[in-house]
């Protein structure tokens, strides 16, 4: 058995090292990040993320209705084929997403250099809370990201090298099958779109034979 003096002077010998050993600097390399807690927490729920974040939680929102007569994002910008929204929006989750990328890309496996272009990425975070939960005590927890697009938007385009239309329509057909609108195929002479309709350039005025005649006798006079 020990005594109390013997084991009293064995503790305090134990928190003296210890608290030495917490005094001494350490010696192994920091690496120093400028990232916040936040922001590495937020960056490793999925694939498709948003670095940072300054609020977690946000309002749920209502998709966009294209009533400014706006058609940015409606066309293709990088890629030779694509698709677009031709029904009603929607707002679509990062799992979605990602889902129809992999698709893309496993069909372009075989053609060396082709690029696959995302136009539109999921930066809001939806909450959800659990069934037959009582009201209040706050929103709920954290469930995934998504974003909403409206009707027009080009979601995905691809390119990078030449890519015959057969091949693009049916990569893109098992690519829109996945998503939960209706989509439609364009290529870079396809014209904007605003909601429903379809932007179509204004045609030049056709000119007659007798107009340069009528213009020459009149500068002559």
């Amino acid at each position: 058995m020990f005594s109390l003096s013997s084991l009293s002077r064995r503790l305090l010998n134990g928190a003296g090292s210890a608290l030495a050993r917490l005094q001494q600097p350490s010696t192994q390399h920091q690496v120093p990040t400028a990232l916040s807690p936040l922001s590495l927490f937020t960056r490793g729920r999925g694939q498709l993320a948003p670095k940072k974040v300054k609020h977690l939680r946000r309002h749920k929102g209502r998709v966009p209705i294209p009533v400014g007569g706006s058609t940015r994002g409606t066309t293709l910008a990088f890629g030779e084929w694509g698709i677009r929204i031709k029904g009603n929006g929607a707002r679509l989750s990062a799992k979605q997403l990602t889902t129809v990328e992999e698709v893309i890309k496993k069909k372009l496996k075989v053609l060396k250099g082709a690029k696959v272009y995302l136009r539109v990425f999921p930066d809001i975070p939806v909450c959800i809370k659990g069934n037959e939960t009582r009201m209040g005590k706050g929103k709920g927890t954290f469930e995934y990201w998504a974003t909403r697009v409206p009707t027009g938007r080009v979601l995905f385009e691809i390119g990078g090298v030449p890519i015959r239309e057969e091949l693009a329509r049916d990569i893109l057909r098992q690519a829109a099958a996945k998503l939960p609108t209706e989509m439609e195929f364009i290529n870079r002479s396809s014209p904007p779109r605003l909601g429903s309709m379809l932007i179509y350039p204004p045609t030049p005025p056709k000119l007659t034979a007798e107009a340069p005649v009528e213009a020459l006798s009149s500068a002559t006079a």
